[in-house]
């Protein structure tokens, strides 16, 4: 497990800056660890393993130096992947932390939960409510009504053009749902 290339990091800040705009600093600066017996365990950052990134507090990583690298599964929370090409996503174990900082929202209808968790994009009849200020190809963080984050993708339309498109328009294409954890479990 090592900490993250400079070109790793804009890739990966680039990537959560689109879903939390300005709370990155939040998930950087601001968030403080509460694991570890030690009295002050410190900050969280990224580490790399395996081509994938994690989001850890510092005292683990400081207890993890006696594990071999070969021998070391994994650490914290994985955030994202790097591709075999060198592009970064997010997955959904991300979800949390993307929930707790999100920008822009999209609150599903109880009836349309269903289709979006079976890996359908979200269709303008199946959105209850939606935040203001969304434009075309912005991180949108999709919940339920009763604000439990079911996953994350990208707006495929405004905030205005939404309010006039038909019911069976897509509003947000899916990159990643919690149904994921049931289809692809083996992934993960």
């Amino acid at each position: 497990m090592r900490p993250l290339d400079e070109k790793e990091t804009t890739l990966v800040f680039n990537k959560l800056h689109k879903f939390v705009g300005g709370n990155l600093k939040n998930i950087v600066l601001e968030n403080q660890s509460l694991e570890g017996p030690d009295p002050n365990p410190g900050h969280y950052c990224f580490r790399l393993q395996k081509q994938r990134v994690y989001y850890v507090s510092e005292s683990l990583v400081k207890r993890a130096t006696n594990i071999k690298r070969e021998n070391l599964v994994s650490l914290g929370t994985q955030i994202g992947k790097f591709t075999k090409g060198g592009k970064f996503f997010l997955t959904i174990q991300s979800l949390n932390l993307l929930a707790a900082n999100a920008k822009h929202k999209v609150w599903l209808k109880p009836t349309s939960e269903m289709s979006f968790l079976y890996g359908n994009s979200v269709l303008k009849g199946g959105v209850g409510r939606i935040t203001e200020n969304i434009q075309v190809n912005d991180g949108v963080v999709v919940f339920s009504m009763a604000d439990v984050p079911l996953g994350f993708g990208d707006a495929a339309k405004s905030t205005v053009d939404c309010r006039k498109m038909d019911p069976n328009g897509i509003v947000v294409h899916r990159h990643a749902d919690i149904g994921e954890y049931l289809r692809m479990e083996d992934d993960l």
